[in-house]
């Protein structure tokens, strides 16, 4: 499995500017992601339809504040940095900058 632990990403739209923590976790041999910002409560979300392909995880997250969108994401590790994006209905492809392994 690829990615396991904690992540720190600077994520910068118009809706919002700041950090964010992905966290990938091995649950029963299968991948879990969860997110959180520091200082904020995040909206319900769930994710879905986790893949391997190398380097790369890819996922659909999708939450009742855009209800019947898929909102796919994309993580690519290299050591302990990554990059990534998702792509948001409205906002486009929004990127994960910065990121890396803090536990």
């Amino acid at each position: 499995m690829i990615g396991l632990g904690k992540w720190s990403c600077s994520v910068d739209t118009m809706m919002f500017r700041g950090d964010a923590i992905l966290t990938v976790a091995d649950n029963g041999g299968a991948y879990e992601i969860t997110a959180e910002v520091p200082g904020m409560t995040m909206p319900e979300y769930a994710v879905s339809n986790i893949t391997e392909d190398g380097d790369t995880l890819t996922a659909i997250v999708t939450t009742p504040l855009l209800s019947g969108k898929e909102l796919p994401i994309s993580l690519t590790f290299d050591s302990d940095t990554f990059t990534g994006f998702a792509k948001v209905p409205l906002l486009g492809k929004i990127k994960f900058k910065n990121g890396k392994r803090i536990s």
